[in-house]
C-alpha cells in the first residue's frame, strides 16, 4: 500500500478540520480552492502546498484602467422577421447582460455582419446602421425575410467565476478576464506573476486553472434557457480585433463572424472542422504556447512546479497536440466524473497525473442537484462516480488524486467521510499495483476513427452528462476500462493505408458529424485503404451511423464491408431482404438493449443478423475477404455494456470471447499484473457476485461483495 498521493482542500477558519482530515486521509498536499484561502497555520503545517491561480482573472482594477484588454466573443442575435422594408434589432436581446456588453469600438464594428438568413446572404454595410445610444442595428430588409446581426461583445464576467458565484450564492465583486493577446496585458501578467511568486514562498506547486481562454459558455437572459450554447473545446472566446487582423496578415485571408457563429448555431466540436476553423486553432494555439511558456518559466525560475488544470480556461493547450510538451508543465490535473476522463488524464506526457474526484465540495453539483446541501447524498454520489472511474484506473496509472471546494461542508456528512476512506484505500491499492508495470492487454489493438483523431483522445467536448446524446461517448466510457490497447486516429492517418499494428477500427457517430467523419468519406483513398485492410484480415466495427455521408450510391460509405446500409429515403420503394436471426447468446450479455434504427437495411443478403427489433437488424456481421465488418445500430453505456463491447471487439477480431484474464460475469472486471502475479477484480454491481477467472490455465473462483475490489495473489494458488 502506497501512502500520500492525496491533495486535500484546506480552508481558513477550519484549521482543526483541515489538519484532522489531512491526517485521516494521509494527505501530503493541501490546496486552496476558488473562493478559499489557506491560513498561516495550514501553510506552516508541514504539508506541501498547491496554490490555485487563474492567470486571466482577479485583475479587475487593472482591467478597469485598461478596458481594451477585456476578452471578447462573437454573438449572433436570434433571427427576427421583418414585416416591412426596414428592421431594428436589439443586439443584447436574449443575452445575459451581466456576462456580455456590446463592443462598439470602430475596430470591432468592422467585423460585425448583418445577414438575410432567408436568402443566406450578407447585407451590404451601407444598408445598415448602429445606434450606440439604443444598442440596436437598423437595416434595410425584404418583407417576411429573417435577419440576424453578428457582433463582438465584451465578456464582463469570467464564466467559471460566474458559475461558482451563482452556485455558492457569493456576495462579492464579479471578476472579469484580461486578454493576454494584447501586449500590454501579457506584460502586466508576467510582472504580476513574478510578484506573486515572491509573495507566496510557501507554495510548492502553482496550479494553473488552465491558462487564457475558457471554453465557450453563452448564458441567456431567460432562466428558462440560461445555457444558450456550451462547448468545452470551442475557440469562440479567443477572438479580438487584433488577433483577427493578425490572422488575416499571416494566412492571406480573413475569418469573419460567420465562421464562428454559423447563423446562431455556432461551430461546435461535433461539427466537421473546415479549414478556417483548423487554421484559427493553429494560430491561437501557437500564441497560447508561446505566452503560456513565458509564465511557466517564471514559475520554474521561482523554484516552484507548474501544474495545469485541464478544465475551464484550457482552450489552446490540448494535451494530445503534438506541441503540448512545449509548455513545460510538470503535471496535469483533471476533474473526473467518468472513466474516459481518467484515461484522458493518464495518457498525457507529463511527470505527474492527478484526478480531482466528484462531487466537488459545493452545495450543488454541475447539473444543479443538491450535493452538500439539504436533500443531497454526497456519499452515494462519491461512490457512484468512483465506480465509473475505478475501472479505468485499472488500465492506466494515475499517481495522485484529490478533492476541491469547501472542506467545511463535509462537517455535516460523516457518511461522505467514510466513503472517501474506502475510495482512497482502493485508489492507493490500484496505484500500487501499477508500480510494477502495466496490466496484461488482450491481443486486438483497437483504433477509434474520427475527423479529429488523436487531438480528441478520450474525449468529445464536455463531461458525460453534457454529451450523452452522442453514441461515441458511450463507446468511450465502456472502452475506458477494457483490457485493450487503444489509439485515436484521423482520416489523414489512413489515406495511405491502415497502420500495421491496428487490428480493429471502430467508427461511430451520426450522419455528417465529426465523429462519424462526414465529408472526409469523400476521399476515395480512405475508402480504398479501409476496404483493402479489412479484405486482408482487419475488423471494421460500425456503430450508429458509421461512415455516413450523403452523395454516394450508399449513405454508409463502408456499406460494402458492413453488409448493411441506412435508408435516407432513397430506398422507400425498394424491397427488403428476408433473413434468419442467428442468435449468439454468448455475445450479448443479459440486460443489454441495442438502440433501434428503423431505417437499417441489408444490402445484399449476405450479412448475418445476430439481433433484430421489429423486423429490423440491430446487430450484424459480414465476412469480407479474410476480415469482417460488424454493425451495431446503437450503443448505450450501462454496467453490462463494457462486456458487450468487449465481446464485439473479440468476435470481430475472431478471438475467443472467454480468454484468460476475463471473468465469466459481465458485471465483474479483472486486470492481471504479471510482474506481481496478482489479479485485481472489481465488482461493478450493488449485489454480491460469485465469479471465475482463468490465469495461466488455472481457473479461480471467488465471491465479491457489492462494489468490492479484491486482489488475488496468484502465486498462492500455484
Amino acid at each position: 500500500m502506497i501512502k500520500g498521493g492525496f491533495t486535500l482542500p484546506g480552508e481558513s477558519g477550519y484549521e482543526d478540520l483541515t489538519l484532522e482530515l489531512a491526517k485521516r486521509w494521509d494527505a501530503d498536499v493541501i490546496r486552496d480552492s476558488d473562493g478559499t484561502k489557506l491560513s498561516a497555520e495550514i501553510l506552516e503545517s508541514g504539508h506541501q502546498i498547491y496554490t490555485t491561480i487563474c492567470p486571466v482573472r482577479e485583475h479587475n482594477e487593472w482591467i478597469r484602467a485598461n478596458e481594451l484588454t477585456r476578452q471578447q466573443t462573437f454573438l449572433c442575435t436570434a433571427p427576427k422577421v421583418s414585416t416591412g422594408v426596414s428592421l431594428e434589432i436589439n443586439l443584447m436581446d436574449g443575452f445575459f447582460s451581466e456576462q456580455f456588453q456590446i463592443n462598439d469600438t470602430p475596430e470591432s464594428i468592422k467585423y460585425w455582419q448583418v445577414y438575410d438568413r432567408t436568402l443566406g446572404k450578407e447585407v451590404l454595410r451601407e444598408d445598415w446602421d448602429y445606434s450606440a445610444k439604443t444598442g440596436t442595428v437598423s437595416t434595410k430588409t425584404i418583407p417576411m425575410h429573417q435577419y440576424t446581426v453578428s457582433f463582438l461583445a465584451w465578456r464582463i464576467w469570467e464564466e467559471i467565476s460566474m458559475y461558482n458565484h451563482v452556485t455558492n450564492n457569493w456576495d462579492k465583486e464579479h471578476l472579469m478576464q484580461l486578454n493576454p493577446y494584447r501586449p500590454e496585458a501579457l506584460e502586466y501578467l508576467k510582472s504580476w506573476l513574478r510578484n506573486w511568486c515572491r509573495e507566496n514562498p510557501q507554495t510548492d506547486v502553482v496550479r494553473f486553472t488552465s491558462l487564457f481562454y475558457n471554453f465557450v459558455w453563452i448564458w441567456g437572459a431567460d432562466e428558462r434557457n440560461r445555457n444558450l450554447f456550451t462547448d468545452w473545446a470551442s475557440y469562440d472566446f479567443t477572438v479580438c480585433p487584433e488577433a483577427l487582423d493578425d490572422f488575416a496578415k499571416e494566412y492571406d485571408y480573413g475569418v469573419c463572424a460567420e465562421d464562428f457563429v454559423r447563423g446562431g448555431r455556432y461551430f461546435s466540436t461535433h461539427r466537421l472542422p473546415d479549414q478556417p476553423k483548423l487554421d484559427w486553432m493553429d494560430f491561437i494555439g501557437r500564441f497560447v504556447r508561446q505566452a503560456g511558456r513565458e509564465l511557466i518559466d517564471i514559475v520554474h525560475a521561482a523554484g516552484k512546479k507548474a501544474y495545469v488544470f485541464y478544465d475551464d480556461n484550457w482552450v489552446g493547450l490540448e494535451p494530445y497536440n503534438d506541441h503540448f510538451k512545449e509548455f513545460g508543465f510538470d503535471g496535469l490535473v483533471k476533474c473526473v466524473f467518468s472513466g474516459y476522463e481518467a484515461r484522458l488524464c493518464a495518457g498525457v506526457d507529463v511527470e505527474t497525473h492527478e484526478i480531482r474526484f466528484h462531487p466537488y465540495l459545493f452545495p450543488v453539483g454541475l447539473g444543479g442537484a443538491p450535493t452538500f446541501s439539504q436533500g443531497g447524498k454526497p456519499d452515494e454520489d462519491a461512490i457512484a462516480y468512483w465506480i465509473n472511474v475505478r475501472r479505468a484506473l485499472l488500465r492506466e496509472k494515475i499517481e495522485r488524486c484529490g478533492l476541491g471546494g469547501y472542506l467545511s461542508l463535509t462537517k455535516e456528512h460523516p457518511k461522505f467521510l467514510e466513503a472517501m476512506d474506502n475510495i482512497l484505500y482502493e485508489f492507493r491499492t490500484i496505484t500500487g499495483l501499477h508500480e510494477s508495470g502495466a496490466p496484461v492487454s488482450l491481443k486486438p489493438r483497437v483504433a477509434i476513427l474520427t475527423a479529429w483523431g488523436k487531438l480528441r483522445t478520450w474525449t468529445l467536448s464536455g463531461h458525460f452528462h453534457e454529451t450523452s446524446q452522442y453514441v461515441l461517448i458511450h463507446v468511450l466510457e465502456s472502452l475506458s476500462g477494457l483490457p485493450f490497447d487503444v489509439e485515436f486516429i484521423s482520416f489523414d492517418d489512413i489515406v495511405n493505408g491502415v497502420p500495421n499494428d491496428i487490428d480493429v477500427i471502430i467508427n461511430t457517430g451520426a450522419n455528417g458529424d465529426a465523429w462519424s467523419g462526414g465529408s472526409r468519406w469523400d476521399d476515395a483513398r480512405v475508402v480504398d485503404a479501409l476496404t483493402s485492410w479489412v479484405h486482408k484480415g482487419g475488423a471494421f466495427i460500425g456503430i450508429g451511423e458509421p461512415s455516413a455521408h450523403e452523395g454516394s450510391h450508399r449513405l454508409l460509405r463502408m456499406a460494402h464491408v458492413l453488409g448493411v446500409d441506412i435508408d435516407n429515403g432513397d430506398y422507400s420503394r425498394h424491397g427488403r431482404w428476408i433473413y434468419n436471426v442467428e442468435e449468439q447468446a454468448c455475445l450479448i450479455p443479459e440486460g443489454i438493449e441495442i438502440p433501434y434504427n428503423c431505417n437499417v437495411m441489408l444490402t445484399d443478403g449476405n450479412a448475418t443478423v445476430l439481433s433484430e427489433q421489429n423486423g429490423i437488424p440491430t446487430l450484424t456481421t459480414n465476412t469480407f475477404g479474410k476480415g469482417m465488418g460488424l454493425f451495431c445500430s446503437g450503443f448505450l453505456h450501462t454496467p453490462q455494456s463494457p462486456r458487450f463491447l468487449q465481446n464485439l471487439i473479440l468476435f470481430a477480431a475472431k478471438e475467443n470471447l472467454q480468454p484468460e484474464y476475463v471473468t465469466n460475469d459481465a458485471l465483474v472486471e479483472a486486470a492481471y499484473f504479471p510482474k506481481l502475479n496478482k489479479l485485481a477484480l472489481i465488482n461493478n454491481s450493488q449485489l454480491a457476485r460469485m465469479v471465475s477467472c482463468t490465469v495461466k490455465e488455472k481457473t479461480h473462483t471467488v465471491e465479491l461483495k457489492p462494489y468490492e475490489l479484491k486482489i488475488l495473489d496468484i502465486s498462492l494458488f500455484s
